[in-house]
């Protein structure tokens, strides 16, 4: 049984990913019920192809509202149209969750409310994922360290309707008086989130507050992904600014490459040596989003004199430098992710392959003599028949492998090693 602490987005996705394997899940949290109000609100092209994967919002595109651009002071410097897969989208956390809370409950899990996971029995069979957010109870009982600082005090956010005559796929940033002030469209008639670190200026009358919540910006990053039968995952393990939409879509990742490769060992067909390379692969991504966010939140909130000048005179400005456009359009879609190790092997090994990013299974792309070894070690796997080189693409669509088919199972046997127990039993 793999028992998953927290039913926010990642929660959920590792839940309905491991399902559809066909392994047992219990989901519970602390909360008597759903939120009914996010903090995250942006859904980047990797976090769309995952839910896509998972079959809970393939009409997520259709749903959210696509950001086209960045506006500085009504003037645009970013335009995001260049993105690629779904683009950035903006789409309610709370939304996102009762979707996957549907796709769940269709492959026959409940989320069990107001149930903390100190009053869970757990044993020494079972896995426990803590997907409970920052102050996970999880990673408190691992005795797990979640090193970091405070970036930033007193961030204001607010959902409000209002009618500004302001252009509904932009993001709009404002400047004045030394503040800064970003103003995001929410799906909804008149719908905006206002957020500020320093006060409640708006470019406008605002008609209503539908909520608000201030809280701190920390970076904080969990000392390990793993302690034995216990893992991290989403806020749990890391957490920083929401500039650039990061958060849930790091945390939708996260749950996708552990679901796979637990799913493996639970059946049986790989040992637990597989599961180390969950944090080998994911923390580096958490890593280097905390890098990037943290001083772009500090230059663009301008807390000193220098940080001004240096955010008004050279950051803004090189906006709309194209060479700058594609570097951060290309970080913020996060679909350059490429890993490494050994699940990363041969010509392209660890890129993402656009053409199987959709497809959500294991695909083996080469002679059907390896068809059945890989059919055997890794369950359901889409063939191709293929000349030369075989490949192997993972389920969250990048490459595992590529060399020629003589060295495959050799490769695969290497790779998922020999498993400990004989194959559990789980409910399809």
């Amino acid at each position: 049984m793999v028992i998953i602490a927290g039913a926010g987005p990642t929660g959920l996705a590792l839940a309905c990913g491991l399902r559809q394997y066909g392994v047992d899940v219990r989901v519970v949290d602390a909360a008597d019920r759903p939120a009914t109000t996010s903090r995250a609100l942006g859904v980047q092209p990797r976090g769309a192809e995952v839910l896509y994967r998972l079959g809970a919002l393939g009409d997520l595109p259709d749903k959210a509202i696509r950001l086209d651009a960045l506006r500085l002071n009504g003037v645009q410097r970013l335009d995001l149209r260049p993105m690629a897969g779904a683009g950035a989208l903006i789409a309610s956390q709370t939304w996102v969750e009762a979707r996957l809370r549907d796709r769940l409950s269709a492959l026959g899990v409940e989320v069990e409310w107001g149930t903390p996971i100190s009053e869970v029995p757990v044993s020494d069979d079972d896995w426990l994922v803590g997907c409970d957010g920052a102050h996970s109870a999880v990673r408190k009982m691992a005795g797990i360290s979640f090193d970091g600082e405070a970036v930033m005090e007193n961030f204001l956010l607010r959902d409000v309707h209002a009618r500004w005559d302001l252009d509904r796929s932009s993001v709009h940033i404002y400047i004045n008086d030394g503040g800064l002030t970003a103003i995001f469209p929410l799906p909804g008639d008149d719908l905006w989130r206002v957020m500020s670190p320093d006060g409640r200026w708006a470019p406008g009358e605002i008609d209503a507050v539908d909520w608000e919540s201030t809280f701190r910006i920390h970076k904080r990053l969990a000392s390990t992904y793993r302690r034995g039968n216990v893992f991290l995952a989403g806020d749990a393990a890391h957490i920083h600014s929401p500039l650039g939409g990061q958060g849930m879509n790091t945390g939708l990742g996260d749950a996708e490459n552990l679901a796979w490769k637990l799913a493996l060992v639970v059946q049986g067909r790989a040992s637990e040596k597989l599961l180390d390379t969950y944090e080998a692969e994911r923390r580096p991504i958490a890593a280097a989003v905390l890098g990037s966010t943290t001083p772009a939140t500090r230059i663009s909130m301008g807390s000193g004199r220098v940080q001004r000048l240096l955010r008004d005179l050279v950051v803004f400005p090189a906006l709309s430098l194209p060479p700058v456009q594609r570097l951060i359009i290309g970080f913020a879609s996060q679909l350059g992710v490429k890993y490494s190790g050994p699940l990363a092997v041969g010509k392209h090994g660890g890129e993402r392959m656009p053409a199987f990013a959709r497809t959500g299974k294991w695909v083996l792309a080469g002679p059907s003599t390896c068809l059945e070894v890989a059919r055997d070690r890794l369950g359901d796997v889409v063939h191709h028949e293929r000349a030369g080189d075989t490949l192997l693409v993972r389920p969250d669509g990048h490459m595992a492998w590529r060399g020629p088919s003589e060295r495959f199972s050799a490769w695969l046997n290497e790779v998922l090693g020999v498993p400990e127990t004989p194959r559990l039993t789980t409910r399809s």
